[in-house]
Order: structure tokens, then C-alpha cells, then sequence
């Protein structure tokens, strides 16, 4: 949960990067970013309330909590693959984002870190 938490704080941050590198970004793309931020502010206060509750439990987590907590780790796995798609599309399909010689590096960056919260969550789920 902490690494979710951290992850997804970083997610969120990196669309907002993305899009002040990229300040011409067409507004479908800036759209869907936008809501990508949202999303990931939203898994990442989740994650905050697991770990409170956790903390709170003292080592006595329950099936539900578990389960809950598996169901989390599972969105936020699907929600950073989705990211990925749509960084893809941004450097395929952008002619702001194909003209911004730094904003293919930063983007393939960018890409990288949630392909190591991807990792993260695979070794959790399996």
C-alpha cells in the first residue's frame, strides 16, 4: 500500500508534467491527462485509508480488508497500464508532443516509472 501510494502520487504529478512540457498539447490529450490525474489522486487516497487502517489493526487484517486490498492493488494495476496507452498515443499521434524533443524523453521516462509500479503490483497479485 505505501508503494501504491507513493506511485500513484507520482503518477499524478507526471501528468501534470507532462502537460507543462508539452504546453501545446492538443486538448483531447490534455483531457484525458487531466482525468488521469483525478483518477490517480483518487487510488491514492484509498491506498491512505488502507494503511490507516492496517496501522489500526495492528497485524489483524480480516478476509474483507484483504480482499478489498487486492481488488485496490488490482485497479491501480490496470489503471497504470491504461496510463502507459495513453503515453504511447501521446508520443505516436501528438504533433506538440513530436515537435518537443524533451518531451519524448521525459514522456519515455515517465513511461518507465509506472512500468515499475506495473511490476511492483504483478508481484503483489501473483
Amino acid at each position: 500500500m505505501d508503494e501504491m501510494e507513493f506511485w500513484k502520487r507520482q503518477e499524478s504529478e507526471h501528468t501534470i508534467v507532462i502537460r507543462q512540457i508539452v504546453n501545446n498539447l492538443e486538448s483531447e490529450f490534455v483531457i484525458r491527462l487531466q482525468q488521469f490525474e483525478q483518477d490517480f489522486h483518487q487510488v491514492e487516497g484509498i491506498a491512505v485509508k488502507y494503511i490507516e487502517t492496517i496501522i489500526r489493526s495492528k497485524g489483524n487484517i480480516n478476509l474483507t480488508i484483504q480482499q478489498q486490498t487486492m481488488q485496490l492493488i488490482s485497479l491501480a494495476f490496470c489503471q497504470s497500464q491504461q496510463f502507459i496507452m495513453l503515453l504511447n498515443q501521446i508520443l505516436s499521434e501528438s504533433e506538440a508532443a513530436r515537435n518537443n524533443p524533451v518531451a519524448a524523453v521525459v514522456i519515455n521516462h515517465i513511461r518507465r516509472e509506472s512500468e515499475y509500479f506495473i511490476g511492483i503490483a504483478q508481484t503483489v497479485l501473483s
